[in-house]
């Protein structure tokens, strides 16, 4: 669970990386890169489903095993106070996997709000339209808020996951597990914070593609 999750994060940052892309204007030239490509962009497709598939059927198995066996929540220490995100990883891992299928539907294979897909829709040099896009669906308060609640459950999830991955691995030590603690929360937070202004700064206006 452990290793999964840690190739996750990785995922989640190149994939932060990928969309700032639309502070430059560079988003719909990125995506279109990205499926000139598609042997590669469906390996990694299916790389990553694995990845998430085998992460979720370890968490859940994990923590039936220790409701059964222990009150204790997974890959926490004794000497470790229990946090909100720590007590509740289950709960916001499934948001986060409840909203990964929203997320695919929306953007990758585009059913909600087909009239802004970016399938049907092309720029100024022809390509597919994806910073349009994303631009009119952060403009909806509604799918504004969807995000940034997800991204809220993410940031929860990764906030305690990153540094409990380091302990579950056996790397971290007695020495170095508070530095592990604040850099996974830092990690945690700035990803939060690139994920979560693309949807805010679009919807008040300050991004517009």
């Amino acid at each position: 669970m452990a290793v999964t999750g840690q190739i996750l994060v990785l995922f989640i940052i190149i994939h932060m990386i990928g969309n700032s892309a639309i502070y430059s204007g560079g988003l719909n030239a990125y995506a279109d890169r990205l499926h000139s490509l598609p042997l590669l962009v469906w390996i990694f497709r299916l790389v990553m489903l694995t990845m998430f598939s085998l992460h979720i059927v370890f968490g859940i198995g994990l923590y039936l095993e220790n409701r059964k066996a222990k009150p204790d929540e997974y890959a926490i220490r004794k000497d470790m106070r229990a946090t909100f995100a720590s007590k509740n990883m289950v709960w916001t891992g499934l948001l986060t996997g409840v909203f990964l299928v929203y997320h695919l539907l929306h953007f990758t294979i585009q059913i909600i709000h087909p009239e802004s897909a970016a399938l049907s829709n092309s720029d100024a040099s022809g390509l597919p339209d994806v910073s349009g896009m994303v631009v009119q669906s952060f403009q909806d308060a509604g799918v504004s808020a969807v995000y940034v609640f997800a991204v809220t459950a993410l940031f929860l999830h990764l906030s305690h996951g990153i540094q409990s991955s380091f302990q579950s691995t056996g790397i971290s030590s007695e020495r170095t597990l508070p530095v592990i603690i604040k850099t996974g929360a830092i990690t945690a937070l700035v990803l939060f914070l690139g994920y979560v202004s693309i949807p805010v700064l679009i919807y008040i206006g300050l991004v517009k593609g």
